[in-house]
């Protein structure tokens, strides 16, 4: 069977997850940015975690199917309706054939999730179906007239005594390999402080609006390795929380690190969006 795109919406792509071990070769490690919403739909309908599927972002994704399929939607609250009747949100859910899945826009949050029973069984790119858009490794993003093809199912859907994602928190963090270029006290302030996501923000990195952390060192800093969550302050001051499509390297030094298991709540803050920090 398949998945016709009828609208992607802003943006939607393929993720599974991604190409962890790779930076040395100057490749990202891409993956959902909400990894256990992503989790969670592959579990309701019956997917090996690892099994690729749909990320929306701020919804208006349009989904046909060729042939009944059990399917998901998981991650920020989104209207769900098939052939224009209104559905559940994180549960397994029959799509007839023929049918169309359509996701309004999310009440709150950013990133949708669509698993379908089999998995998006596209061919993988350096071992995985995740689409990376620093350097679009991967499959290119979602269009309407994309065709997505879907693997067997591999067992059936579990709505029941199925773990949820965790609940939202402020961000910990860690001294990060920098820290030292920033005056005595500058984590604790960044601890302090709220900030703000930022417009630019995307799935290379969130972009923060704040207190400037302040700077004891001012000259250049080599290009070095980045890891997943690093925060890194640019000369504006202004904090960047290194996502999931995030460069292997980077210029500028890295005060903290966000705990991975933190990271998915990234994914769903809006620009405009509060974010705190405390230390792990």
């Amino acid at each position: 069977m398949s998945l016709h795109v009828v609208r992607p919406g802003p943006l939607a792509t393929l993720q599974d997850r991604g190409r962890p071990g790779l930076a040395h070769l100057g490749v990202p490690r891409a993956g959902p940015l909400d990894a256990p919403a992503a989790d969670l739909a592959n579990r309701l309908v019956g997917n090996d975690p690892g099994a690729a599927l749909v990320e929306a972002t701020f919804g208006g994704l349009e989904l046909r199917t060729d042939a009944g399929a059990w399917v998901a939607v998981t991650g920020a609250p989104v209207p769900v309706a098939v052939d224009g009747s209104p559905r559940g949100h994180a549960c397994a859910q029959w799509l007839p054939a023929g049918a169309t899945l359509r996701l309004g826009v999310p009440t709150a949050g950013v990133r949708c999730y669509v698993a379908v029973a089999g998995g998006v069984d596209v061919a993988p790119v350096l071992g995985s179906r995740s689409t990376d858009t620093l350097a679009w490794v991967g499959p290119p993003r979602l269009v309407a007239g994309t065709t997505l093809p879907v693997g067997l199912a591999a067992g059936r859907p579990a709505p029941h005594d199925t773990p949820r994602p965790p609940e939202p928190g402020p961000l910990r963090v860690h001294a990060g390999p920098r820290a030292d270029w920033f005056a005595a006290g500058a984590l604790a302030a960044l601890c302090r402080a709220p900030y703000v996501v930022g417009e630019a923000s995307d799935r290379v990195g969130m972009r923060l609006v704040g207190p400037v952390p302040q700077r004891v060192r001012a000259e250049e800093l080599p290009s070095e390795g980045m890891v997943l969550g690093a925060v890194q302050v640019p000369p504006s001051g202004q904090p960047v929380v290194l996502l999931a499509d995030h460069p292997p390297t980077g210029g500028y030094p890295v005060l903290a690190v966000v705990e991975e298991a933190d990271l998915w709540q990234c994914a769903q803050l809006r620009p405009g969006d509060e974010v705190r920090f405390r230390r792990a």
